[in-house]
């Protein structure tokens, strides 16, 4: 059998230390910092919080020298060179633009904002400032995204058919009320979505069409997902994801000579398997030790060689992708008819 290209990806303890303010302590932050602690030789600096009890017991935990019951103070903090948004959806363009205006680099949270109009506003915003700016959807920074890559570009599956990937996790009606709540951007998409939209837009790239149905919950955000996209080349995109039931969570990339498989969940470090047109299994990558949310320390690492290097965005996901699924799910809401509040 022969063997899948090896990723390119650099390891996250060579990337360059540079000094985090971690903004919106919670669960999501906490697997990030465990990343950084774990995976790399970044600097956990400052913590901000609403709450000075909950900003300070965040820093102990993680030996972060600030801890700030205000965003403001965080992102004013001299000794903080980047920011990472932890906060709800809803709250992403706000506090990623107070950063930003305070000369910072800023690491966003997935979904980057709650719409395109604001992840616009970012971007200007960071390109006029000449400021870092990336979307941490840290999937497109694992070694196995890269491997896909290699793969699609090198045409070692022939020319890209379909993309399959689903999303569906058991978090409506009795999981975290930003998921129930449509002030907060809540919904199945912009949580769950996202995954296989972003995915499909790092192999397919810019959409041509996009066609969506889906079921609403009573408060108004969507519970489930179905969306068919095509780019130039007609090649089809089919993408679902869900907040009501638990799915496979798997990926698959089919070609006119063959067809990559992504094992479960497709968004965390897995394993891939490629098969030919008879489906004979011809090439293998095995999953690589992190487990789970480790493999946020990627993303981590990326932010930080760019920021060395005097980068204002990641080449491995430019802002202009981010765009762009930011657009496309501008588009799949339209078609539910899913408004958040102010929009």
């Amino acid at each position: 059998m022969s063997t899948l290209p090896a990723p390119r990806t650099p390891d996250p303890m060579d990337a360059p230390a540079v000094r985090w303010g971690i903004l919106a302590p919670g669960w999501i932050a906490n697997l990030f910092c465990t990343a950084l602690r774990q995976g790399t030789r970044q600097e956990i600096a400052a913590i901000g919080s609403r709450s000075y009890d909950r900003a300070k017991a965040f820093a102990d935990e993680f030996d972060a020298v600030a801890a700030y019951g205000s965003y403001e103070e965080l992102v004013n903090d001299p000794q903080v060179d980047i920011v990472y948004v932890a906060s709800p959806h809803s709250e992403h363009h706000h506090q990623a633009r107070l950063a930003l205006e305070a000369g910072k680099a800023v690491l966003v949270e997935k979904a980057f904002t709650r719409n395109a109009a604001e992840a616009r506003d970012l971007v200007d915003l960071a390109r006029s400032k000449n400021l870092l700016l990336i979307e941490a959807m840290w999937a497109r920074f694992l070694p196995h995204y890269d491997v896909i890559r290699q793969v699609v570009e090198n045409g070692l599956i022939g020319d890209i058919t379909t993309v399959y990937a689903d999303h569906d996790q058991p978090l409506y009606p009795n999981g975290p009320e930003r998921l129930s709540n449509p002030a907060l951007a809540g919904g199945a998409l912009l949580d769950l979505g996202v995954y296989p939209i972003s995915f499909a837009e790092f192999v397919l790239g810019q959409f041509t069409s996009i066609t969506a149905v889906g079921t609403l919950t009573d408060l108004g955000v969507d519970s489930q997902q179905t969306v068919v996209v095509t780019n130039a080349a007609g090649a089809q995109g089919v993408l679902h994801s869900s907040m009501l039931a638990r799915s496979a969570t798997t990926a698959s990339v089919c070609g006119t000579a063959g067809r990559l498989d992504i094992g479960g969940p497709f968004y965390e470090p897995n394993w891939i398997k490629m098969y030919d047109r008879d489906d004979q299994l011809v090439g293998q990558h095995e999953k690589v030790a992190d487990i789970g949310h480790g493999g946020l320390r990627y993303q981590a690492a990326e932010a930080a060689r760019c920021l060395t290097e005097g980068r204002t965005e990641s080449a491995v996901f430019p802002l202009d992708a981010t765009l762009r699924v930011m657009e496309a799910m501008d588009n799949v809401r339209a078609q539910l008819g899913v408004r958040y509040p102010g929009e």
